[in-house]
């Protein structure tokens, strides 16, 4: 398995994504109309530098890597907690579901909506520009959906994947996780995902699903040391996968 997986934002910031990507040689980030993720290239002073000037005044950036997490003096970790990556790498076949719809920009309200209700994790009006995204009707209403996350060449990583409480329990999570892996699959590329270390059911799940683990991940939510010190404080900083508070909704998204 490619190291690119050891430090995915970075990867994709730097290849698939490098269009979306701010910053340079160094450190990069997503927009934060898109994604609040932001990675330095490496844990050279250099970078670690170059990522510091990527945090604004009053903002908050996410990271995932797989060893731990180094900051330069002027950032600080306001939440951190351990995650896992899983990958698939047996075939995601026979999926098919007339239900399933690609998503498009006249559904981003509704995508939004759902997010919020279930909170799988950081997600915006423009989270779409960061792969396709498929969902699932009822009664003209968007129930469950799931796409793509971190573009890396040969991997794409399975986000987004979230349920309308009035109809889990269907396993239209797990529909939608296999079927947008089997899409992956088709483009001869990788799916993997981010779940929660502790959350053994999640983990459960995913391996029933097909996903092996790959690593441990490291989760930090940064901000600047000065925006702490006035009082922005970090208690509603999240950990990298989702909100803290919602850290058991985040993996409930692939079920």
């Amino acid at each position: 398995m490619s190291l690119v997986l050891d430090r995915p934002v970075w990867s994709a910031l730097a290849t698939c994504h490098a269009s979306l990507a701010e910053g340079g040689a160094l450190a990069r980030r997503y927009p934060a109309s898109i994604a609040p993720f932001a990675a330095p290239a490496d844990d050279g002073a250099a970078s670690l530098a170059a990522f510091a000037s990527l945090a604004g005044e009053s903002d908050r950036v996410l990271m995932i890597e797989a060893g731990p997490i180094r900051l330069p003096p002027m950032l600080i970790a306001t939440t951190r907690a351990m995650g896992v990556q899983m990958v698939l790498d047996r075939p995601a076949t026979g999926v098919q579901d007339a239900r399933i719809e690609r998503l498009g920009d006249s559904d981003s309200a509704e995508m939004v909506a759902l997010a919020a209700l279930t909170r799988p994790g950081p997600f915006t009006l423009r989270a779409r520009a960061l792969g396709t995204f498929w969902g699932i009707r009822e009664a003209g209403r968007l129930v469950a959906m799931a796409g793509e996350r971190f573009h890396q060449p040969g991997h794409v990583e399975l986000s987004g994947v979230c349920t309308h409480p009035g109809v889990q329990g269907q396993g239209l999570g797990r529909l939608l996780s296999l079927f947008v892996a089997g899409v992956i699959q088709a483009r001869g590329e990788v799916p993997y995902l981010h779940a929660y270390e502790a959350n053994a059911r999640a983990i459960a799940l995913y391996e029933a699903l097909g996903f092996r683990m790959r690593c441990r991940m490291h989760v930090a939510a940064v901000e600047r040391a000065a925006t702490i010190e006035r009082g922005k404080s970090g208690s509603t900083a999240g950990d990298g996968l989702a909100d803290r508070g919602a850290a058991q909704a985040s993996v409930r998204h692939e079920r």
